[in-house]
C-alpha cells in the first residue's frame, strides 16, 4: 500500500502501518514503528492498548499521559488508579477488560520541567483511527465505553455531549452495548475533597450501569 505524506514528510494516516491480517500482537508490534502523524516525534514510544483478546469490554480514552508514555502501557498513572478503583467498586476485573486510547502517542507541552497534556487535533485523531478500528475488529467486544469527550466525539460524533449523555447506552455499530462517561482524570481535577468524592461517585454509578448489563 502506498504511503500518503503530509507536508512534514510523514504519512497522514496509520493505515499503511496496520498489518494485512492483524492480531493484537502483530498490530501492537507494528504500531511501535508508526509515524502516521507527527506526534511520534516527541513521544517516548507508542502506547498501544492492553488487555485480553477476548475482552468483553473495551474502554477508550483520549491519549496516553506522561506516566503512560514512559511505561508504554495505558492507564497506569494517577487517572489509571482512579479507573482501577472505580472498576473494583462495581466488580469489573481490570485484567478482563481492554483499555486503549484514540491516540497512541503522548501529546504534550513543556511547563518548567513538567510535560503537560495537550489535546490532540482532529487530524491527529483521524490519523490514528486505523489502530483503534483494528483493536475493535480483532476483539469484537460486547461493550464499548468512551472515557471523556474526546473519545466520545471521535467515536460517537461531534455532537455527542458527555455532560448530558453520560452513563446512558446509545445505538452504535461499534458494539452491542455502547456508552460514554467522563475520563477518570476529571475526578482528579475536582477542586475540593467534596467535589472529588461526588465526581467519583458519579463515575462509579456510570460504570455500575454497565456492570449490571454484563
Amino acid at each position: 500500500m502506498a504511503k500518503s505524506h503530509s507536508r512534514t514528510g510523514t504519512p497522514d494516516s496509520a493505515a499503511p502501518f496496520v498489518p494485512r491480517k492483524p492480531t493484537l500482537r502483530t498490530a501492537r508490534e507494528a504500531a511501535k514503528g508508526c509515524t502516521g502523524c507527527d506526534l511520534y516525534r516527541r513521544a517516548t514510544q507508542t502506547v498501544f492498548g492492553e488487555g485480553p483478546n477476548d475482552a468483553e469490554v473495551v474502554f477508550v480514552g483520549e491519549q496516553p499521559g506522561d506516566a503512560e508514555d514512559i511505561a508504554g502501557k495505558p492507564f497506569v498513572g494517577p487517572a489509571g488508579r482512579v479507573f482501577d478503583k472505580a472498576l473494583e467498586a462495581v466488580g469489573i476485573a481490570r485484567d478482563r477488560v481492554y483499555v486503549t486510547n484514540v491516540v497512541k502517542h503522548f501529546k504534550w507541552e513543556p511547563r518548567g520541567k513538567r510535560r503537560i497534556h495537550s489535546k490532540p487535533r482532529i487530524s491527529e485523531i483521524r490519523a490514528c483511527r486505523p489502530w483503534l478500528d483494528t483493536e475493535l475488529a480483532v476483539i469484537k467486544p460486547r461493550a464499548l465505553v468512551c472515557l471523556g469527550a474526546t473519545a466520545a466525539q471521535a467515536l460517537l460524533g461531534s455532537a455527542f455531549k458527555v455532560s448530558t449523555q453520560r452513563g446512558k447506552f446509545v445505538d452504535s455499530a461499534l458494539a452491542p452495548l455502547v456508552m460514554a462517561t467522563v475520563h477518570p482524570s476529571s475526578v482528579l481535577r475536582a477542586q475540593t475533597d467534596e467535589e472529588r468524592h461526588r465526581a467519583m461517585e458519579e463515575f462509579v454509578a456510570d460504570l455500575r450501569t454497565l456492570a449490571e448489563q454484563l
